[in-house]
Parts: structure tokens; sequence; C-alpha cells
């Protein structure tokens, strides 16, 4: 038992050096024994702390850091200025498609800010994992978020798929002139869409069942094993359609590999916060963590990691789990000073631990979704993961990018229009070439087809298969039976012992009565 005789600084001095002991231990039997010994160890310590008496509060949570470790991200194997500059283009034309639109016809709607939120989550697929279908391989399956479209469609552009005209009929597909639809529907664009995915709440169960059936059509040698995946891009917000987490039991029940849900957790739902007062990314860890699911966090980009090394006591991490949703939105908008006073200034070690840092530096501290690094090596560990279906929750800023215009702000999901200024600081931002002179006509715009950003994107595409998303429909043509095949079926049956009928019935051709 505790002793009470010693000064409360004594017994403090005690327990750090005692805390320090425990952990050197940890990192020991780590680099000597790796990560399964350290997990039987912490199994043996809790099994004999229960037979003490000590009682756990059961959490499916870990700490709110990145799950993967900044010495097990793998390379880069991209160029992150050219694959920039492409994902800049695509924000610009994204933007200007819906804002275009709804200067022609006032109401007509469209997204600007949640492809703005994932732009990375995307380009890191397009340019590293999605895989098209070829002779080879079956293609992998994609369910995009619906009010991300805009951001799709603009990467065809690029790629030579759609016109300036497509672009300029936006959400007007019905018009005599090509257009895009509103969301993905493969009715409206049969060779384009594969799935539709809005309402919200479809993609998570439909893919969950995709990626069951393909694994049914394998186990039973009617479809030959191979390394699809099938990817389902959400929102955050959509998470709470009862539809969304209602089948995540089965997924890992069927132990889906083959399934890779990626969460944009941009913190904002249609008309508000997700959670303000809350923590959506810890709610949702523990939903699939307690489910089965393998759970990667991409919480932070790479301007933290130096932070978090000198993070000796846990006083950051700690103050990152303190902090609501709702205050990092306001951090998202408020400006470094801010940060600095409301953030680090709680705990002087944090503040001491900024004090070299600008507030311009403080306010531009990424989150993970924005960071390709982090991105790409979650998607890396998701596609080799074996045994569970993975889970990627991304956090990211609504709007990234649009600044006053609605960067972080909560009526930033119902923004449609800019206006010349903010036009001009979005281009700046990401390094549009448009001149002043044009900026308020908001031109779509198309590198040079021998320009180093288009060799690049078609490069990639090629090496993964082929342009996505693309719908290939190979359906057998089945013929008519020859009528005397099927006139023994309109004959018919006289009485309940099933004889011949004598022919008194009508005959084929004719239509018989319910």
């Amino acid at each position: 038992m505790p002793s009470n005789d010693k000064h409360p600084d004594e017994i403090a001095k005690e327990i750090e050096i005692e805390n320090r002991e425990w952990l050197e231990s940890l990192d020991y039997v780590y680099v000597n024994q790796g990560p399964d010994r350290i997990r039987q160890l912490l199994r043996r310590l809790q099994a004999q702390a229960q037979q003490r008496g000590v009682r756990f509060h059961y959490t499916a949570n870990t700490p709110y850091v990145n799950t993967i470790p900044v010495e097990e991200q793998p390379v880069f194997p991209g160029s992150r200025e050219i694959e920039r500059r492409i994902k800049s283009i695509i924000r610009w034309n994204a933007m200007a498609m819906v804002v275009r639109a709804n200067r022609q016809h006032s109401g007509i709607g469209g997204h600007i800010s949640t492809y703005a939120s994932s732009a990375t989550l995307y380009e890191i697929g397009f340019n590293h994992f999605f895989r098209a279908k070829t002779g080879k391989h079956p293609g992998d399956i994609i369910y995009f978020q619906g009010h991300a479209a805009p951001g799709i469609y603009a990467r065809a552009f690029l790629e030579g798929r759609y016109t300036e005209k497509h672009l300029a009929n936006f959400r007007r597909e019905l018009q005599k002139d090509p257009g895009l639809s509103s969301y993905p529907h493969p009715y409206l664009m049969p060779d384009f869409w594969q799935f539709p995915t809005v309402s919200m709440g479809l993609s998570p169960i439909m893919a969950i069942y995709q990626a069951r059936f393909n694994r049914y059509l394998e186990d039973r040698n009617l479809a030959q094993p191979d390394d699809q995946k099938v990817w389902a891009f959400l929102g955050d917000g959509e998470l709470d359609e009862p539809e969304s987490l209602g089948a995540i039991t089965l997924a890992a029940r069927e132990q889906l590999d083959n399934l890779i849900f990626v969460i944009n957790c941009n913190l904002q739902r249609l008309d508000g916060p997700v959670r303000g007062n809350g923590k959506i990314i810890q709610e949702l860890e523990a939903a699939f963590r307690g489910a089965g699911w393998n759970v990667i966090k991409v919480i932070w980009g790479q301007d933290w990691d130096p932070l978090l090394a000198q993070d000796e006591h846990g006083l950051l991490v700690k103050r990152m789990e303190e902090v609501p949703d709702g205050q990092y939105q306001k951090y998202s908008v408020a400006g470094g000073d801010y940060i600095r006073k409301d953030f680090f200034a709680k705990y002087p070690e944090l503040e001491q631990m900024v004090r070299t840092y600008s507030d311009e530096q403080l306010w531009k501290l990424r989150r993970g979704g924005h960071d390709p690094q982090k991105v790409y090596a979650a998607y890396r560990q998701a596609v080799e993961h074996q045994g569970a279906p993975t889970v990627i929750l991304a956090k990211t800023i609504k709007g990234y990018g649009l600044g006053e215009a609605g960067e972080g702000r909560n009526v930033t999901h119902q923004q449609k229009a800019l206006n010349e200024q903010e036009l001009r600081h979005f281009r700046s931002r990401f390094g549009i070439p448009i001149p002043d002179s044009a900026i308020n006509e908001m031109p779509f715009y198309r590198p040079a087809p021998d320009s180093e950003e288009m060799k690049y994107l078609q490069k990639r595409r090629r090496e993964l298969g082929g342009l996505l998303p693309a719908r290939y429909e190979s359906v057998p043509v089945f013929r008519p039976p020859r009528p005397g095949a099927v006139r023994g079926i309109f004959q018919g049956h006289r009485g309940s012992g099933g004889g011949h009928h004598d022919g008194d019935g009508p005959s084929a051709g004719q239509t018989l009565e319910r």
C-alpha cells in the first residue's frame, strides 16, 4: 500500500524516477525483442493487476497521435513538388467549375469545400494506389464521396477525358450540350462512375458487401484470387447515418482485408460541427477497433514531428487530447497568435517548446490529411495489412485553401461563390498561372501536353493500368429461346394430379389469367 509519510515533492520525484525506469524498460524490450513481446508483457501485467483487485475502465482508444511512427514511414516514391502542382491545378478547376455554374444559374448547387479538404487523400490514391482494370488485373473498386465529385471531374479534365464545355455545364448534364452530373451515378454517366454514392451512407454498407461478395466468389472458385481492393471515401458526418456503421462487424468477422475505408475527418458536417464538444476521430476509432478493424489515424503532419519528439513527459499529447474538435476548428481560422496563447500556453513547458516558432509557423502546422508523406504511409500500410479490414481516419480542414471565403468556417459546406479578392488569394496560394485581368472570368486551366505535370500525371496512371474512374460492361448477350422450346409451358396441366394437358387450355402465345 502507498505510504503517506513522505513529503509530496519527494513522492513526486520517486514517481518520476519510477516512470522513467518503466519506460526505459519498455524501450529496451522493444529494441531487443519487438512489439509482440511488449504485447505479451502488457497482457501479463493486466492479468496480475486484476488478481490484485485493480479494475480497468475499458477503452478502445489509443493516444491522439498518428498510428504510424516516424521511423516506420516508407520513403515517398514520387515527386512531391510535381504532385503538389497537379493537385493545385485540380483544386482550381474544381472550384471554378462550381462557382461558374452558380454564377450562370443561381442556386444550382455544388460543393467546393469537401474536395478542398480531401484533395491529398485522392491524389495519393490516383498517383500511387488506385489500379485500373487490365487484362491481368480486375481493377480496384472505388466508392468516391459524392460531395467531392467536382475534384474527380477536374482530374478527368486534365487527363483529356472531358472538355471545358463539360466543366462549364456542371450539374446540367440533361441539356443539349455535354455536361456533368451532380454526384457519382452510373445511370447518368455510364462510362465513368462505377457506383452511386449519394445519398450519404450508401457507400460504407455497399463497399462492405461488395468486398464480401468478391471473397465469396473466390472462396467458391468462381473467381481467381487476386489483390483487388475495395476503397470507400467517406465523411466523418456521414458516419452518423445508421447504415454507415451497421455492417462493420460483418466486415471484421469475414476478415475482409480487401476493404479500406478512408474517412475524411474535417470535423464539419453540412450545417456545423460533427462533434463540437467531443472528438470524432476518437469516437470512430473506438467503434471500429471494438468491431475488429485495423485502425490507422493520420492526425498530424510532418511539421508536428519535431515537437512530438521533444515531448518527453507527454504534455503535448495530453494537450492534444484535452482540446475538443470545436476548438480545433477555431484554431484553423484564428491565427498563430491565438494558437500560441490558447493551445501551447496552457502549460509553460509547451509554451517554451515553441518559443522559436513565429505565429505564422504555428498557424501553418498541418493536419495529417494534408500531408502527402503521412497519407502515403497510411495507404501503404492499409494495402499490406492482412486478416482484417482497415479504416484510415485522416484529420483535415474543411475548405482548405479557401482562406476568408470559407476555410474552416461553419458555412463552408454551403459556399458556392468567391469574390475577386478571394479568387486572387486562391490563385496565388496555389500558384495558378492566371493573370489578374482574367481572374474574375475563372478560366479553366490545363497545362500543355508536353509539360512536366501532364507527362507525370499520364505516366503514373499508365503504370497503374489506366484512367479512373471508369465503368466497363461485360454482360453476355442472351438470346430468347426458340418458340417451340417453351410451348409446353403455355400448355399447362389439368387437375391436381399433374398429368399432361389434353389441349383444352390456352395455346402458346395466349394470355393466361392470374
